[in-house]
């Protein structure tokens, strides 16, 4: 079964919607791993929308599990990750405008400076360097070309379609990227917008999938439910413990 990475991205922006010091996202993270999370998730953005530099090293001191730091290839932010050594980086795209990722890395035409922003993070020691892309084929076949190890699948499409033949056409889509994905000898994550309703259909469509990234939907529910019970859910549903 996939491990379960939790981003807590949202607990930082509640944080700083009123500028205030609390909920920490770091007392997020050590609540989630307490409750079946394998990992934690965060992305430091240039204009520290969410995640701050302070949390970033309060981060890598609490969390046990696997710590997966999201980031462009933006020179400084590139620094505090090769400083930070986590885990996993995950390179992702980034615009100022937009409110959350809006698709995979565009690896073709950017396959020099992504060579070279992998090649630096694996020189500061580590392990597993991740690019996030959508499920097109063309794009997937450069990623190796990098020096990367990982792909992340983007999900948003599945995750915004309609129930029925159009989710179902990119479950499909992601299922084949997966599959050539893998055959190209690189390990498999896939994240965004996947929740407690479309998770069902995406794991018995996609093979290969080791990790998934998921957030949004977790820190929504625990408005409702807490934290702890929130992430539990999610990751029996992961690991295929949900009776429903």
């Amino acid at each position: 079964m996939p491990n379960l990475l939790i981003n807590i991205d949202h607990v930082a922006t509640l944080r700083n919607a009123r500028r205030e010091t609390f909920p920490d996202p770091v007392e997020a993270a050590c609540l989630c791993e307490a409750s079946g999370a394998d990992g934690i998730v965060f992305h430091l953005r240039e204009d520290r929308r969410h995640i701050n530099d302070h949390d970033v090293a309060r981060l890598k001191q609490a969390v046990r599990g696997k710590l997966d730091f999201e980031l462009s290839t933006n020179e400084e932010i590139v620094e505090i990750c090769c400083r930070t050594c986590p885990e996993l980086a995950t390179l992702v795209p980034e615009r100022r405008e937009e409110i959350t990722t809006e698709g995979g890395l565009d690896v073709i035409r950017r396959q020099a400076d992504l060579t070279v922003t992998v090649d630096r993070l694996k020189k500061a020691g580590i392990g597993e360097v991740a690019l996030f892309v959508d499920p097109d084929v063309d794009q997937i076949r450069v990623v190796r070309d990098t020096g990367a190890s990982t792909i992340e699948l983007h999900t948003g499409d599945f995750a915004n379609a309609p129930a029925g033949a159009d989710q179902l056409h990119e479950a499909s889509r992601i299922a084949k990227a997966a599959e050539f994905a893998h055959e190209c000898g690189l390990i498999v994550h896939a994240g965004h917008g996947l929740d407690y309703e479309n998770y069902r259909l995406f794991s018995r469509s996609v093979p290969h999938v080791r990790e998934v990234s998921i957030g949004f939907s977790v820190i929504a529910r625990s408005i409702f439910t807490g934290l702890g019970v929130a992430v539990t859910e999610m990751a029996r549903l992961v690991k295929g413990q949900d009776a429903s």
